[in-house]
C-alpha cells in the first residue's frame, strides 16, 4: 500500500532531550491523521521532520514518496503548513497575503491574483479580501491561514494545532473548512489537544508521550481498547434515581456511578443486549427516563488510560518541544 506519509523509527534530540524516540507514522492519501499527546510529547516535532524543518538523527520519512531529508526541495513542493499562531501579515489585506506568497512561490502576478480570488471565495473571504487581516475575527484569520498554506495546492497538509484559542464557532468553522479539503483528496495530518478535535475530524489517530507512540488506530479502534460500553440512564424525575440505581445493580451486579449534577446514572457493561432488560424492568416500575443508552469510552477517556493524565489544556508554544 502506499502511503501519503509515511514514518519509520524517527529519533530526534535537543541536547539532553529526546523529542522523539522511535516514532513510526502511517497515512493513506486522501485521509486524515490526528496526532494526540500532552504538551512536550512530541507532536510538533514530528511535523517539523515531516516539513523538512529539522532533519531527524536517526530513521526515515517519505511524502508522497519523496524522502524528507535526501528531496527535501521536492518535498517543499507538495506540501503545506498552518502553525498554531496566524502566519499572515496582518497589515495587508487577504488579497495581498495571498498574491505575495504566489509570486514566491513562483507564480505570475496574474496566476497569483487568480489563485488568490479562488482561495478567498473557497474559504469565504471574498468580503473581507480587501480588509488587512487585523480586523479579521479569530476564526477569518485561521481561515486566511488556511488559505495561505493551499496557494501551492498542497497533497498534504500539516496543521498543528489549528483551532488553539479559538471560540467554539471559529473552532467549527476551521473543522468545517478541513472537512472541504479532505473532500477534495487533500491529506491532512493534525496535531491537536482538543481530543473532540480528532474525534470529529481524524480517520486514524496516534498517541504520543516522551517522544514514543503508545497507541494508534482509529478512533473506534482506540475506544475499544480502552475498556467496554457503559449503560446510562437520565431519570425524567430526580426522585426516580434510587430505583434506577437497585434496577441497574440487580441486572450487572455492579454499584452504579450517580452523578447528581447531571442527573446521570451510569454502570459498565459487557452485555448490549442488557439495554432491553433495562428498558423492560424501567417500564414494569413505571419510571421514565429523558435518555438512556450505551456509550463507548470518549477519547477523553482513552487519553487518560493510556497517559495517566487528564486532556491537555495549556496551549503548547510554537517553540517548544511538543
Amino acid at each position: 500500500m502506499s502511503y501519503a506519509i509515511e514514518a519509520e523509527g524517527l529519533v530526534k534530540r535537543f541536547g539532553d532531550t529526546v523529542a522523539l524516540d522511535g516514532v513510526n507514522l502511517a497515512v493513506p492519501p486522501g485521509k486524515v491523521l490526528g496526532v494526540l499527546g500532552p504538551n512536550g510529547a512530541g507532536k510538533t516535532t514530528a511535523v517539523r521532520v515531516l516539513a523538512t524543518l529539522l532533519r531527524a538523527d536517526e530513521g526515515w520519512a517519505r511524502v508522497a514518496g519523496y524522502d524528507v531529508a535526501t528531496q527535501a526541495t521536492a518535498v517543499r513542493g507538495i506540501i503545506g503548513l498552518t502553525g498554531q499562531y496566524a502566519s499572515v501579515d496582518e497589515d495587508l489585506s487577504g488579497t495581498e497575503n495571498l498574491v505575495l506568497i504566489g509570486k514566491l512561490l513562483g507564480l505570475s502576478k496574474a496566476d497569483a491574483k487568480a489563485r488568490a480570488a479562488e482561495l478567498l471565495a473557497k474559504f469565504e473571504l471574498t468580503d473581507a479580501a480587501s480588509r488587512s487581516v487585523k480586523t479579521y475575527s479569530g476564526g477569518m484569520r485561521r481561515r486566511a491561514d488556511l488559505a495561505a498554506s493551499l496557494v501551492g495546492r498542497p497533497q498534504v497538509l500539516y496543521l498543528d494545532e489549528p483551532t488553539t484559542g479559538l471560540d467554539p464557532h471559529s473552532r467549527n468553522e476551521v473543522w468545517a473548512t478541513v472537512r472541504g479539503l479532505v473532500d477534495d483528496g487533500v491529506t491532512v495530518l493534525l496535531t491537536t489537544q482538543y481530543l473532540e478535535e480528532a474525534d470529529q475530524l481524524a480517520d486514524l489517530i496516534t498517541v504520543i508521550d516522551h517522544g514514543k507512540v503508545i497507541a494508534a488506530g482509529t478512533p473506534y479502534e482506540l475506544k475499544r481498547r480502552t475498556g467496554g460500553q457503559s449503560l446510562q440512564v437520565r431519570p425524567t424525575v430526580a426522585a426516580d434515581t434510587p430505583a434506577i440505581a437497585t434496577i441497574l445493580r440487580e441486572l450487572t451486579g455492579i454499584e452504579p456511578l450517580v452523578n447528581t449534577d447531571a442527573g446521570l446514572l451510569s454502570t459498565p457493561v459487557d452485555n448490549p443486549l442488557l439495554l432491553s432488560s433495562v428498558v423492560r424492568r424501567l417500564d414494569e416500575a413505571g419510571i421514565t427516563a429523558d435518555e438512556i443508552g450505551l456509550r463507548l469510552p470518549s477519547l477523553d477517556d482513552v487519553f487518560l488510560t493510556l497517559t495517566g493524565r487528564t486532556t491537555p489544556t495549556t496551549p503548547v508554544t510554537e517553540g517548544s518541544l511538543a
